[in-house]
């Protein structure tokens, strides 16, 4: 379990998101980018994992034991903290790590995956299999003594090193079941950062403890002010840290805590509207007090949760993690050490409740939950690939190791443990290898994402629209008309088509987000009674230019500035005689893989990525070069 997504979800290239309906497959730049990053830092672990086997073997094992026992001191005036090197790393950097999951879990609590409850009820259903199972397992083949204090060690799951294997096994495209993975860890987290922080700790000194509760409530407080700054969250969770250490409990459940309490928001359209304006005047003003405003006022757009996540990732990912590895996993196996571990119940139950038990118990509750009825597995992920995504999850590693320094005293045992998770690690990723080929080649299951085709071709005789029939190139958009980021709304389309020109078929359907847009149904069926009367894009552009105002009494408003028969217009309305025309678009727009507004298509393939209109443009001209160099 380590640092994840996730989590959709870059805010210049914002997606609305909703909790019906919620971009998924279309991921977000940053979900991307840390998808990339988690993949990336995999190697490094590897790398770091090596290092410390082959130098706690080597001729100089006396340095590699020595180095973490090194002493450091933090001190302020007559305050000060002082722990050895290799507890720095456990309850220092790893408390920045917890920090950064925690940071995720509440953006996803906030804006991603997690806002739609009912379609995180199987993840969350298969990551509670994936805890219980591992330590039933566990303690069944160790019941008793110091050996049966390691149950927590297989409860957790290291992501970084699943999603690096995964794209090393897995699917070529396995967006879908890595969102679904990523949700189900989500109870990992929380779980295993509760089992170290209670179970795990030293006796708790009441007085530290109500210090950490009161400076944590100040974070509560910064949130609901709405303090935008970076540095007073980043104060007080210090804080936070150096009264939970004083407390006697783990350092982790600071972070843990402190990150789930730093606010998360979608940008709204009226910051980002401000922060361009600010821009536009340092621009023609070029002034260091005008520049300063311009800053302020991006930074204001950006929630300080995935600001703070933007800087800590790259330390978390490719230094935090590999240097904990680096400590952690140099077990020395000489003097007979692996022939003893091999023997051991502890080395054994580390590995069944690890490989067994994640293959088990996450399979399991996953595809008994979904026959159950309790959700249904992510489009384009197959059982198979589930049972795959299952078995992966037996690569433990970063939390595993937490636990084993902190479960066992003796060096012996700590040890043992090292090894087996070492060869749950191994065993986890052949596995799951094995299980993703049987499922390519026995149920088809080779491909875990979104459709990215278009399900519906352009037809000239349904679609809206707007340029030449038969132009060259084709640009759809599925929108909702109160999305503050359709293209409509922010200039972009006619910035397009005013570049292509003749050459560009602009065509809009109707992808309405309920949950997060109240009238978006209503407008919808606006723009459709208009279109009865062959004025769409007459009502679309009245709609996008007053998106704050789409009640009835407004439409009725705008039907009778365009000269409609208002009566006729009102009653399709309320006979809803376009709904299934509007239910039809939303059926394209899922079977296309679009799960939120704005989804562009440039031809039938659908964009993934930036959607300004420079990006778009870019697309285009792509998709002219490639249909000319095929013509020819």
């Amino acid at each position: 379990m380590t640092t994840k997504r996730t989590r959709a979800r870059d805010q210049t290239d914002q997606t609305v998101q909703t909790s019906h309906r919620q971009l998924s497959g279309q991921l977000s730049g940053p979900l991307r980018r840390f998808l990339s990053t988690e993949s990336g830092s995999a190697v490094l672990l590897v790398a770091a994992t090596v290092v410390a086997l082959l130098w706690a073997n080597s001729p100089w094992s006396d340095a590699y034991e020595a180095l973490w026992e090194i002493g450091a001191s933090l001190q302020i005036g007559d305050i000060g903290l002082q722990m050895d090197l290799g507890h720095w790393i456990t309850d220092g950097l790893m408390a920045v790590f917890f920090f950064v999951i925690g940071l995720e879990v509440r953006r996803d609590l906030s804006v991603g995956e997690l806002t739609d409850r009912r379609r995180v009820v199987l993840p969350v259903f298969a990551g509670i299999g994936g805890l219980i199972v591992p330590a039933l397992l566990y303690l069944l083949i160790v019941p008793g003594g110091e050996s049966a204090q390691g149950w927590g060690i297989v409860i957790g799951t290291d992501t970084a090193f699943l999603l690096g294997t995964l794209a090393l096994v897995g699917p070529s495209i396995s967006t879908q079941l890595r969102v679904f993975l990523l949700t189900l860890t989500v109870v990992d987290d929380i779980v295993a950062v509760t089992v170290i922080g209670v179970v795990y700790s030293d006796a708790i000194d009441i007085g530290a403890l109500l210090i950490a509760v009161a400076v944590t409530a100040l974070l509560v407080v910064l949130g609901r002010i709405g303090v935008w700054r970076t540095w007073p969250y980043a104060t007080v969770a210090v804080i936070v840290w150096l009264a939970t250490i004083s407390s006697g409990l783990h350092a982790s459940i600071a972070g843990m805590v402190a990150g789930l309490l730093v606010p998360s928001f979608a940008p709204g359209r009226e910051a980002v509207e401000g922060a361009a304006t600010h821009f536009r005047a340092f621009r023609q003003s070029p002034m260091a007090e005008v520049g300063r405003s311009a800053k302020e006022a991006l930074v204001r757009a950006v929630p300080v949760n995935e600001r703070m996540q933007l800087i800590l990732h790259p330390w978390v990912s490719y230094v935090i993690v590999p240097v904990f590895a680096l400590a952690n996993a140099g077990v020395d196996l000489r003097g007979g050490l692996l022939a003893a571990a091999l023997t051991s119940p502890v080395t054994w139950a580390v590995v069944v409740g690890l490989v067994g038990g994640k293959f088990l118990g996450i399979g399991s509750f996953a595809l008994g939950g979904a026959r159950l009825g309790l959700g249904r597995l992510p489009q384009g992920v197959g059982p198979g690939q589930v049972l795959g995504g299952a078995t992966l999850s037996g690569i433990g590693f970063t939390v595993s190791l937490l636990i084993i320094g902190l479960a066992f005293d003796t060096p012996e045992l700590q040890d043992k443990a090292t090894v087996g998770v070492l060869i749950a690690l191994v065993l986890s990723a052949a596995l799951g290898w094995v299980a993703f080929r049987l499922a390519a080649v026995l149920h088809g299951e080779t491909s875990a994402g979104l459709p990215t085709i278009l399900a519906r071709p352009v037809d000239p005789e349904r679609d809206h629209i707007r340029g030449p029939v038969s132009a060259p190139l084709t640009l759809v958009e599925y929108a909702d008309f109160e999305c503050s980021f359709c293209a409509r709304a922010t200039g972009m389309a006619a910035e397009v088509r005013a570049h292509f020109g003749e050459d560009l078929r602009y065509i809009i359907r109707h992808l309405p987000l309920p949950d997060v847009h109240p009238y978006a149904e209503l407008a919808a069926a606006a723009a459709e009674a208009a279109a009865a009367q062959g004025r769409f894009w007459d009502m679309h552009d009245l709609l996008f230019a007053h998106q704050d105002q789409l009640e009835l009494e407004d439409l009725a408003g705008y039907a009778s500035r365009l000269g409609l028969d208002v009566e006729k217009f009102l009653r399709d309305i309320d006979e809803q005689r376009h709904s299934g025309r509007i239910r039809e678009d939303v059926a394209d727009a899922e079977a296309s893989g679009a799960r939120g507004t704005p989804t562009f298509f440039i031809g039938t393939e659908r964009h993934i990525g930036p959607f300004d209109a420079r990006s778009l443009i870019a697309e285009l001209e792509e998709s002219r070069r490639s249909g000319a160099a095929a013509g020819q």
